[in-house]
């Protein structure tokens, strides 16, 4: 058992307490990071006069060739080790020797774990952003390619007006492009270095933490150290984001699972992400966007799970708090991994158009605008409303939708009918006229579409990349 903190004790720790304590089954995961930390680190302790020279130029080499050696193969990290900072400081010292063991100098594991913990959630909430930008450049190329793809728009699962397959896919993309925002507020909320706190009071070493912030492309330090070794607001809230994330696939995920139904026919899914059944030959299962679905509860849990740890947890830190790592570590690769497949399933799907259209018509979602022809022929909306209705019992009845109605049917239930009609519930004219912003028009629908491409072209992915390689 390598630890690094012995010269309390008179006992060796028990096994069992070891294991139970132990957390370099997880932790290692941001070996890179805790190097990249302990460099800047060292580098500032030089600066400041702590260290010499040389004595910085062997670390620096030496944590060099460990992170290496691990990357090529010839290091393991071991078990043996109680975290990656024991097995980072101890092959250091077995490499370069005493200078290895200034390494920890002004600094505590406590701010140290929360250094990396924060290099390593910054990274990913880079690379999830990079996801989702993915998948909304995937929803505007849809949106572009099916301006004039006629579908029923639902309220309560039931058809209610047309709409365009390009107004749908606008309506996910909003929710992802507040989903990217989000992530991009967190980014900035926690975008502060707390090292330097040491374990919860700062240090009587000379630190110039302004200096290692700007080395690790912080915008600044933490300005208080016991809220610096104790904060997980920012993992609470990018689960948050990744819950929201997770229901907004999820959301998506059902409608394609309805879409690909045999009732519905409107989507087919590409072989490659889909599946067969082992006893009936017929069906292909759109087992990808269930998966997705399924997984939504595991990141929700993993958001729930960290509340509940730091409900109770007085100043400063705790050791309840090593619990933060695994569920983050887990939702983060279920949702990076959600959005791939997700957005490579989209991007294979076809839509059935005639599908669409007929279901649109079937489902009489142009009676809005027939009651509203009648309203502008001079019949009082109520009136109009129920002869709509009656219209519609009557269509039900000879399983037939408006449109393909006789003149002569239609003037029997209303004598204000006229030829022009046909034009007026067509599925065209029903979403060409509505062209105010954010309506299904085709018109509106490209101003969006423009809106949404000078979105795409502002990143803030972008600027964050050039801000953490400062």
């Amino acid at each position: 058992m390598a630890q690094l903190w012995g010269g309390r004790f008179t006992k060796e720790t028990d096994q069992l307490v070891f294991n139970f304590n132990a957390s370099i089954s997880f932790d290692q995961k941001f070996f890179e990071e805790d190097i990249e930390g302990s460099i800047a680190h060292v580098v500032m302790l030089e600066k400041q006069g702590i260290l010499t020279e040389s004595e910085k130029n062997a670390i620096v080499k030496g944590l060099t060739g460990i992170r290496q050696d691990v990357q090529e193969g010839r290091l393991n990290i071991t078990q043996e080790y109680e975290d990656i900072h024991s097995f980072v400081e101890a092959s250091l010292i077995s490499r370069i020797g005493e200078a290895g063991k200034k390494l920890h100098t002004g600094r505590s594991r406590n701010d140290q774990v929360a250094l990396d913990m924060k290099l390593y959630t910054r990274g990913e909430i880079i690379s999830i952003a990079g996801e989702i930008e993915e998948l909304l450049l995937t929803l505007l190329a849809m949106m572009e390619d099916n301006l004039e793809t006629y579908m029923p728009g639902f309220t309560h699962l039931q058809k209610a007006q047309p709409v365009t397959l390009a107004h749908h896919a606008g309506a996910y993309f909003e929710m992802f492009k507040r989903d990217s925002l989000r992530l991009k507020d967190i980014y900035a909320r926690m975008n502060y270095c707390p090292l330097g706190a040491g374990a919860l009071a700062g240090t009587t070493y000379p630190l110039d933490r302004v200096y290692t912030a700007s080395l690790l492309g912080f915008e600044g330090p933490t300005l208080n150290s016991m809220d610096s070794v104790s904060d997980r607001d920012y993992l609470i809230e990018l689960l948050s984001a990744l819950s929201t994330i997770m229901m907004h696939l999820s959301r998506f995920c059902e409608e394609i699972i309805i879409w690909n139904s045999n009732e519905y026919g409107f989507v087919e899914i590409d072989d490659t992400y889909s599946t067969g059944s082992s006893i009936m030959p017929q069906k292909k299962n759109p087992d990808i966007a269930e998966l997705v679905r399924g997984k939504t509860g595991r990141v929700y849990g993993a958001l729930i799970s960290l509340l509940t740890t730091m409900k109770g947890l007085p100043l400063a830190y705790n050791k309840d708090m090593q619990e933060d790592k695994e569920l983050t570590f887990d939702a983060i690769d279920t949702v990076k991994g959600c959005l791939a497949l997700f957005t490579g399933m989209l991007k294979g799907m076809k839509f059935n158009r005639e599908a669409m259209a007929v279901s649109a018509m079937k489902g009489f979602t142009n009676a809005t605008d027939a009651a509203d022809y009648l309203t502008g022929k001079g019949v009082p909306f109520r009136d109009a409303h129920e002869i709509i209705g009656r219209l519609v019992l009557y269509c039900i009845d000879r399983d037939t939708c408006i449109e393909a109605l006789s003149l002569e049917e239609l003037k029997a239930i209303s004598p204000v009918f006229e030829g022009d009609i046909y034009d007026a519930v067509s599925l065209k004219t029903c979403v060409e006229k509505r062209l105010t912003i954010g309506a299904p028009g085709s018109a509106a629908m490209q101003e969006v579409i423009r809106i949404n491409r000078e979105f795409m072209e502002k990143s803030w992915l972008k600027q964050a990349d050039k801000e953490t390689v400062k």
